[in-house]
């Protein structure tokens, strides 16, 4: 089971408010503002849960998958 991160949000409003401050420093609000929207995107995006490789949990979850069928992807 898949799940999106929920990191997006806040990575692109950290990219937005760090390319307002440099927008606002250089002189150029639109080019920076949408660096960094870009940025924070992109680094919300890349960010990921860390997920439990042990075997004990392997079984646990094969085996709730198994009782409850297969699900779509979100």
């Amino acid at each position: 089971m898949t799940r999106m991160s929920n990191f997006k949000g806040p990575g692109i409003v950290l990219g937005a408010a760090l390319g307002a401050v440099l927008g606002a420093i250089a002189g150029n609000m639109g080019v920076w503002l949408a660096i960094g929207v870009a940025i924070g995107l992109a680094i919300g995006m890349s960010a990921r849960r860390k997920t439990a490789d042990c075997p004990d949990c392997a079984a646990v979850h094969s085996a709730h998958e198994a009782a409850s069928g297969p699900r779509s992807p979100q």
